[in-house]
């Protein structure tokens, strides 16, 4: 049996706790991220897929992981100021002259000429870990000390997300966990209050989390899980991609060059059957074409599905505050969330107090362009499943494993 202490630490490395985690803690979690990392780097090679190393595929994302980690804490003379520290801070040279031209964000616009493999990759993320660990075990235990420590395991787990959305995309092969059987539940009926959205101060709090403000909500009904498969097919039997009444401007748009590039699409992405005629929702799970039990989340929506749906419906996308209200409050009557990640109504917005953190590019070019995300999917690690946790993306994304639920009018 293990002791008490190192069964504290073992929470604390693996739950939200993570955020005010001390020094052993985190080393655990920093540990645990690499070593998920390396997993999905190993299925990837055992496929033969998405090692080109191009920016955005999941060897690249593996390597990134590693580079974000190194360029915020083995590279940063500045690190110990914590959410201080500037965003370009002074760097010192990496462990692998390459790393800036290979993983960072330059990448994205200006490919290398020549890329790493995959061995070179995990040569990499092993040694930059093992520094970094080494650091981690000389720092102080004050939340300056271990920002950036507790940032890497954060990005890393992000990282991570997405190296399973883009295996999703590739096809490879990946063990899903069982789901549970769940019944319909009816909607919920939240009454009015003042709610304090957003973060208090300590540990790691991300900049578009910032800060803690009251705001009135009123009283609203919202559904107590995702729309599922079965109401989703509904709507598609309903011919609710072939009508522009359903549909924002935008997203008639959106739809329509998808139709164009996929050959008449009517279904979420990844979708091959859909609706009463089929019998059945049929869609490709990591390469292999999966049934859909009809009480699961619809997943692999973008926004402008989820806001068509709601149209189609007679009933609308939740706020945020509503969302994070019901989530801290109603789940024990019912309220379920954690299948998958769901869409908000409005855009990603700032809150009073807002300011960009060190890492300046995280959340404050997207403000007013994306929309934003609450909950958690099957591959958000436990650590990042948390209902303040704000994410947010492109409204035409539907990569991601996102759904959404609905409030009424």
């Amino acid at each position: 049996m293990p002791s008490p202490s190192s069964s504290a630490l073992s929470r604390a490395a693996d739950s939200p706790a993570f955020r005010r985690a001390g020094r052993d803690a985190l080393s655990l979690a920093l540990m645990d991220a690499r070593n998920h990392t390396l997993h999905l780097l190993g299925l990837c090679e055992a496929h033969g897929a998405g090692l080109e190393g191009r920016a955005g595929d999941p060897l690249w994302l593996a390597g990134h992981a590693g580079w974000f980690a190194e360029s915020w804490i083995g590279r940063n003379a500045q690190r110990q100021r914590g959410e201080a520290c500037p965003p370009r801070p002074t760097r010192m040279a990496s462990i692998e002259p390459q790393a800036d031209a290979w993983w960072g964000e330059s990448a994205r616009q200006h490919p290398p000429a020549q890329r790493p493999d995959p061995a070179c990759t995990r040569a990499y993320l092993l040694e930059q870990l093992e520094s970094t660990l080494e650091l981690l075990g000389k720092a102080g235990e004050d939340d300056a000390s271990l920002y950036f420590y507790r940032l890497a395991v954060l990005h890393e787990d992000l990282r991570g997300e997405d190296m399973l959305a883009q295996m999703q995309w590739l096809g490879v092969p990946v063990p899903l966990p069982p789901r549970t059987a769940r019944r319909p539940a009816p909607p919920l009926a939240v009454p009015a209050t003042r709610w304090r959205l957003g973060a208090e101060p300590g540990g790691l709090v991300l900049d578009n989390e910032r800060w803690a403000h009251e705001v009135e909500i009123p009283a609203f009904e919202i559904d107590a899980q995702p729309v599922s498969w079965a109401q989703f097919v509904e709507f598609v039997d309903d011919g609710g991609y072939d009508q522009p009444a359903y549909w924002h401007p935008r997203g008639r748009a959106w739809l329509e060059q998808r139709q164009a590039e996929d050959d008449g699409r009517c279904g979420p992405r990844y979708v091959e059957q859909i609706g009463a005629a089929s019998g059945a929702v049929l869609q490709q799970r990591f390469g292999q074409p999966m049934r859909m039990a009809p009480h699961h989340a619809a997943v692999h929506l973008s926004w402008w599905e989820a806001d068509a749906w709601c149209r189609w419906a007679g009933r609308r996308l939740p706020a945020e505050a509503e969302w994070d209200c019901a989530a801290h409050t109603a789940a024990q009557r019912g309220f379920d969330w954690g299948e998958v990640h769901e869409w908000q109504a409005g855009t990603l917005q700032p809150w009073p107090g807002f300011a960009p953190g060190p890492w300046a590019d995280y959340s404050a070019p997207w403000m007013g362009r994306a929309r934003a995300l609450r909950g958690a999917s099957f591959a958000t690690r436990a650590r990042l499943r948390d209902p303040r946790f704000r994410g947010f993306a492109l409204p035409e994304d539907d990569l991601r494993f996102v759904g959404f639920r609905s409030c009424a009018l």
